[in-house]
């Protein structure tokens, strides 16, 4: 019993990282096309990133992720900003389950905690796509706009000592 008990809980750990399933990255300030290669050149040395394709026209990247590895949107933005740019956008696409939203509350994903400042009593099945709006990832403008509305750790994306994403849908 035991034993079942301990490979139920491994599963669903190594399920719960696998729900993200990829990012679509928009960079600002990128100028040609040495300034996009710069970006994904920072991104594909991101550990747990397996493949990236680019829209240079865009400014875009559809970042895929290697299984089983804990993802950090944070490392995303740095590497992006360690090329020398910035995030403009970060849409999250995930697979989920049942997840069951009210508005301002918490909820897991994967190895990631995120408050979705708009949900309103609602439950998110399949796949679905939504877009962290924290500082590291809109521009100011943007940044000051969701301020006036999501609420004290927004600011410092912060909560208890524990890293917390704001995202809308």
């Amino acid at each position: 019993m035991k034993k079942i008990f301990i490979l139920i809980f491994l599963s669903v750990g190594l399920l719960a990282n696998a729900q993200v399933k990829k990012v679509n990255l928009r960079a600002s300030g990128l100028t040609c096309a040495m300034c996009s290669k710069a970006v994904f050149k920072s991104l594909s040395d991101v550990p747990f990133v397996e493949k990236i394709q680019v829209d240079i026209q865009q400014s875009t990247y559809e970042v895929f992720f290697k299984e089983g590895v804990a993802i950090s949107f944070d490392a995303l933005s740095k590497a992006v900003i360690d090329a020398g740019f910035s995030v403009d956008q970060l849409k999250v696409t995930s697979n989920f389950n049942a997840l069951k939203l009210q508005k301002d509350a918490k909820v897991e994903l994967g190895n990631q905690t995120l408050q979705f400042i708009n949900a309103n009593d609602q439950t998110l099945n399949g796949e679905k796509t939504f877009t962290l709006i924290d500082k590291s990832f809109v521009s100011a403008q943007q940044f000051k706009k969701y301020k006036l509305t999501a609420g004290k750790t927004y600011e410092t994306g912060f909560a208890g000592g524990k890293r917390v994403y704001h995202a809308i849908l």
